[in-house]
């Protein structure tokens, strides 16, 4: 595996791939990296001849007191996770080098951003979108890997996908979690023992409002309120940011559950911002 710190060169090893005809698959992450990762790292490299990771804490997706400074970084611990998930080239840029002096472009898929996290980090998905392009324009990859645990992203850089025409497929990935249910996050080393405790009834408050859609419940309104008193009961030092069921791709509230539902959640402990989904998909319409 080699690492790459230049965009340019990157670009130049690349095309070279490409001017053979080899199918490159790309995983961007934003680096400390878990098993989660791993994951994506291992479908890309069943379905590319050649793998392109990146591990860039993208300044553009975080807002003003956010965790920028503080987000967790091991670029050696990556570097051998990466290296034995069969990656060819890590990609291990500076803000700088993404960024020129001045820069004043972005790309955003406004609709689609303005709910669910979009709420509450009003700039986010922006950044994410932003940086997305850049590495499809750099690795001008067949297909790029994301995982399922940012649902709102994988929605939104799909409809990006789509609409500027990248010729990129875009590959969701199940989420990975802990034996007791916890989604695998790089936040998570932010809990504390006691909010660590707590933290794996997200999942079960999602599987709990699953269950009722299994059930026969079709009023979310109902659902909601009992997944929250859930949460309230089980997670009472945590703050709620939000929870929601909504239509899968488009993202909007839904009124009644006559297909497939998502409920998504973004709880807050001390330090951690934690999200997580669970897609609830009814036997037959209502």
């Amino acid at each position: 595996m080699d690492i790459v710190k230049d965009p340019q060169e990157l670009r130049e090893r690349c095309r070279g791939w490409q001017r053979r005809g080899v199918v490159t698959g790309l995983v961007p992450t934003m680096g400390y990296l878990h098993a989660g990762h791993a994951s994506l790292l291992r479908i890309a490299r069943e379905r590319a001849a050649r793998v392109v990771a990146s591990v860039f804490v993208n300044p553009t997706q975080f807002g003003p007191g956010e965790d920028l400074d503080a987000y967790p970084r091991d670029l050696d611990h990556d570097a051998a996770l990466a290296r034995e998930a069969g990656v060819d080239v890590l990609f291990t840029p500076s803000a700088e080098a993404m960024y020129a002096p001045g820069a004043a472009t972005w790309v955003e898929v406004p609709e689609l951003s303005k709910m669910l996290c979009g709420a509450t980090r009003p700039i986010h998905f922006r950044g994410v979108c932003t940086v997305v392009s850049k590495l499809f324009l750099l690795v001008q990859p067949n297909l790029a890997v994301f995982g399922e645990k940012d649902w709102q992203q994988l929605a939104i850089l799909r409809r990006m996908t789509a609409d500027l025409g990248f010729p990129v497929e875009i590959v969701g990935a199940p989420i990975v979690r802990e034996a007791d249910g916890l989604a695998l996050s790089s936040r998570n080393v932010y809990l504390t023992p006691e909010e660590r405790a707590a933290a794996p009834h997200i999942h079960k408050g999602l599987e709990l409002a699953a269950s009722r859609v299994a059930a026969g419940e079709r009023d979310p309104g109902r659902i909601l309120a009992a997944t929250a008193a859930y949460f309230a009961e089980r997670m009472p030092a945590a703050t709620l940011d939000y929870l929601a069921c909504v239509h899968p791709e488009r993202l909007f509230a839904l009124d009644v559950i006559d297909g497939p539902a998502l409920f998504a959640t973004a709880v807050k402990f001390s330090r951690a911002r934690l999200i997580d989904n669970r897609l609830a998909v009814t036997a037959t319409p209502s």
